[in-house]
């Protein structure tokens, strides 16, 4: 968590400034709203860039940080465990 979440901060920061400023407040009180949950598990999900294929077999994300599937994996049972659906 504390690797992935400031490249999803840093990138929610470039297209939403209000919501990464709401997100990083909520992410250090360790109280995130649901929309904010949701939006991190999507944001995960989606920029997944080690896939375990390589070069030649695709695909390759570029990505702000590496993510593995068990990086998602990870992300969405810590937020299950805080009650979010995932």
């Amino acid at each position: 968590m504390e690797r992935l979440v400031p490249a999803w901060l840093a990138e929610t920061e470039r297209h939403d400034p209000a919501a990464a400023r709401r997100a990083r407040t909520e992410w250090e009180r360790d109280s995130l709203s649901a929309r904010t949950a949701e939006d991190l598990a999507i944001w995960v999900t989606a920029r997944v860039t080690d896939t375990g294929f390589n070069e030649d077999e695709g695909p390759h994300v570029d990505g702000p940080a590496r993510i593995t599937p068990a990086d998602k994996d990870a992300v969405h049972r810590w937020l299950a465990g805080r009650g979010h659906g995932v």
